[in-house]
Protein backbone atom coordinates (compact mmCIF):
# COMPACT_ATOMS: atom_id res chain seq x y z
CA UNK A 1 0.00 0.00 0.00
CA UNK A 2 1.79 3.53 -0.85
CA UNK A 3 2.13 6.18 1.63
CA UNK A 4 -0.44 8.47 -0.17
CA UNK A 5 -3.04 5.32 0.50
CA UNK A 6 -2.11 5.17 4.05
CA UNK A 7 -2.81 8.77 4.76
CA UNK A 8 -5.87 8.62 3.53
CA UNK A 9 -6.59 5.51 5.45
CA UNK A 10 -5.84 7.15 8.75
CA UNK A 11 -7.41 10.29 8.33
CA UNK A 12 -10.68 8.37 7.48
CA UNK A 13 -10.38 7.17 10.97
CA UNK A 14 -9.02 10.21 12.50
CA UNK A 15 -11.78 12.34 10.85
CA UNK A 16 -14.55 9.71 11.33
CA UNK A 17 -14.17 10.15 15.45
CA UNK A 18 -13.79 13.98 15.45
CA UNK A 19 -16.67 14.27 13.57
CA UNK A 20 -18.78 11.97 16.41
CA UNK A 21 -17.16 15.11 18.78
CA UNK A 22 -18.60 17.74 16.54
CA UNK A 23 -14.93 18.82 15.83
CA UNK A 24 -13.58 20.43 12.80
CA UNK A 25 -12.82 17.71 10.76
CA UNK A 26 -12.50 17.18 6.49
CA UNK A 27 -14.82 14.61 4.15
CA UNK A 28 -12.53 12.20 3.48
CA UNK A 29 -13.29 9.95 0.42
CA UNK A 30 -11.70 6.46 0.79
CA UNK A 31 -14.17 4.69 -1.33
CA UNK A 32 -11.61 3.46 -3.59
CA UNK A 33 -10.53 0.90 -1.06
CA UNK A 34 -14.01 -1.29 -1.69
CA UNK A 35 -12.22 -4.72 -1.26
CA UNK A 36 -13.30 -6.91 2.01
CA UNK A 37 -10.61 -7.50 4.05
CA UNK A 38 -10.08 -7.92 7.83
CA UNK A 39 -8.64 -5.03 9.28
CA UNK A 40 -8.18 -3.90 12.85
CA UNK A 41 -8.29 0.14 14.52
CA UNK A 42 -6.21 0.50 17.27
CA UNK A 43 -6.47 3.65 19.35
CA UNK A 44 -3.23 4.46 21.86
CA UNK A 45 -3.09 6.91 24.60
CA UNK A 46 0.48 7.74 25.68
CA UNK A 47 1.91 4.64 24.28
CA UNK A 48 -0.99 2.48 26.20
CA UNK A 49 -3.91 1.06 24.16
CA UNK A 50 -7.03 2.63 24.50
CA UNK A 51 -9.78 0.68 22.13
CA UNK A 52 -8.87 -1.48 19.69
CA UNK A 53 -11.64 -3.51 17.42
CA UNK A 54 -11.47 -5.45 14.30
CA UNK A 55 -12.49 -8.49 11.95
CA UNK A 56 -10.73 -11.11 10.79
CA UNK A 57 -12.43 -11.90 7.98
CA UNK A 58 -13.92 -8.47 5.57
CA UNK A 59 -17.18 -8.31 5.50
CA UNK A 60 -18.03 -5.17 4.10
CA UNK A 61 -15.87 -2.50 1.98
CA UNK A 62 -12.46 -1.56 3.86
CA UNK A 63 -13.61 1.91 3.80
CA UNK A 64 -16.63 0.96 5.68
CA UNK A 65 -14.69 -1.01 7.83
CA UNK A 66 -12.62 1.89 8.73
CA UNK A 67 -15.38 4.41 9.62
CA UNK A 68 -17.27 1.49 11.70
CA UNK A 69 -14.14 0.33 13.41
CA UNK A 70 -12.94 3.89 14.28
CA UNK A 71 -15.98 4.25 16.25
CA UNK A 72 -16.26 1.26 17.98
CA UNK A 73 -12.60 0.80 18.87
CA UNK A 74 -13.23 4.61 20.64
CA UNK A 75 -16.72 4.13 22.33
CA UNK A 76 -17.76 0.74 22.34
CA UNK A 77 -14.58 -1.43 23.08
CA UNK A 78 -15.80 -2.93 26.37
CA UNK A 79 -12.67 -3.07 28.42
CA UNK A 80 -12.61 0.86 28.63
CA UNK A 81 -15.11 3.94 29.03
CA UNK A 82 -15.73 5.85 25.90
CA UNK A 83 -13.15 8.09 24.55
CA UNK A 84 -13.24 11.82 25.58
CA UNK A 85 -13.07 14.53 23.62
CA UNK A 86 -9.63 15.52 25.59
CA UNK A 87 -8.14 11.86 24.87
CA UNK A 88 -9.05 12.38 21.20
CA UNK A 89 -6.60 15.22 20.81
CA UNK A 90 -3.99 13.07 22.17
CA UNK A 91 -4.87 9.74 20.24
CA UNK A 92 -2.64 7.71 17.94
CA UNK A 93 -4.41 5.67 15.51
CA UNK A 94 -2.34 2.42 14.30
CA UNK A 95 -4.79 0.52 11.26
CA UNK A 96 -3.84 -3.29 10.53
CA UNK A 97 -5.16 -4.68 7.47
CA UNK A 98 -4.71 -8.61 7.42
CA UNK A 99 -3.77 -11.07 5.07
CA UNK A 100 -6.59 -13.73 4.62
CA UNK A 101 -6.07 -16.44 7.68
CA UNK A 102 -4.84 -19.50 6.84
CA UNK A 103 -4.91 -23.19 8.78
CA UNK A 104 -1.59 -23.78 10.01
CA UNK A 105 -1.35 -28.47 10.89
CA UNK A 106 1.61 -27.54 13.44
CA UNK A 107 2.67 -24.43 15.49
CA UNK A 108 6.12 -24.46 14.59
CA UNK A 109 4.37 -22.82 11.27
CA UNK A 110 3.63 -19.84 13.41
CA UNK A 111 6.18 -17.01 13.05
CA UNK A 112 6.38 -14.51 16.04
CA UNK A 113 6.68 -11.32 15.27
CA UNK A 114 5.19 -11.76 11.83
CA UNK A 115 2.43 -13.81 12.17
CA UNK A 116 -0.83 -13.05 14.42
CA UNK A 117 -2.50 -16.19 15.25
CA UNK A 118 -6.50 -17.38 16.30
CA UNK A 119 -6.94 -20.16 18.52
CA UNK A 120 -10.40 -22.21 18.30
CA UNK A 121 -11.11 -24.93 20.53
CA UNK A 122 -14.40 -25.65 21.11
CA UNK A 123 -16.73 -23.24 20.98
CA UNK A 124 -13.88 -20.43 22.67
CA UNK A 125 -11.87 -18.33 20.32
CA UNK A 126 -9.01 -15.83 20.78
CA UNK A 127 -7.18 -13.69 18.41
CA UNK A 128 -3.65 -11.64 18.90
CA UNK A 129 -1.87 -9.30 15.82
CA UNK A 130 1.29 -10.15 15.09
CA UNK A 131 2.65 -6.99 17.48
CA UNK A 132 1.25 -8.24 20.35
CA UNK A 133 3.86 -10.14 21.12
CA UNK A 134 6.69 -7.21 21.21
CA UNK A 135 4.68 -4.73 22.39
CA UNK A 136 4.23 -7.35 25.76
CA UNK A 137 7.95 -9.11 25.32
CA UNK A 138 6.17 -12.14 25.14
CA UNK A 139 8.09 -14.97 23.78
CA UNK A 140 6.34 -18.08 21.75
CA UNK A 141 5.09 -19.76 24.93
CA UNK A 142 3.89 -16.84 26.77
CA UNK A 143 1.75 -15.73 23.63
CA UNK A 144 0.19 -18.92 23.47
CA UNK A 145 -0.35 -19.16 27.08
CA UNK A 146 -1.63 -15.48 26.86
CA UNK A 147 -4.04 -16.26 23.97
CA UNK A 148 -5.50 -19.80 25.29
CA UNK A 149 -6.32 -17.43 28.81
CA UNK A 150 -7.87 -14.60 26.16
CA UNK A 151 -9.55 -16.89 24.92
CA UNK A 152 -11.04 -17.99 28.38
CA UNK A 153 -9.18 -21.16 28.51
CA UNK A 154 -6.46 -22.37 30.75
CA UNK A 155 -2.80 -21.58 30.12
CA UNK A 156 -1.80 -24.63 28.84
CA UNK A 157 -4.90 -25.12 26.64
CA UNK A 158 -3.20 -24.18 23.51
CA UNK A 159 -1.40 -28.00 23.63
CA UNK A 160 -4.61 -30.06 23.22
CA UNK A 161 -5.21 -32.26 20.55
CA UNK A 162 -8.08 -30.34 19.20
CA UNK A 163 -7.30 -26.87 19.04
CA UNK A 164 -6.60 -25.35 16.10
CA UNK A 165 -4.78 -22.23 15.10
CA UNK A 166 -5.00 -20.01 12.05
CA UNK A 167 -2.42 -17.36 11.10
CA UNK A 168 -2.56 -14.08 9.19
CA UNK A 169 -0.07 -11.49 8.64
CA UNK A 170 -0.97 -7.52 8.94
CA UNK A 171 0.07 -4.32 7.18
CA UNK A 172 0.35 -1.97 9.82
CA UNK A 173 -0.77 1.93 9.41
CA UNK A 174 0.36 4.70 12.07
Amino acid sequence: MSNKDKRILLDLAKNTIAKSFNLPYQEVDATEFNEKKGAFVTLKLNGKLRGCIGYIFGIKPLYQEIIDLSLEAAFEDYRFDPLTKEEFLNIDIEISILSEPKLIKDLSEFKLSRDGIILSLGYRKAVFLPVVADEMGWNKEQLLQALSRKAGLSSDAYKSEDAQFLTFTAEVIN
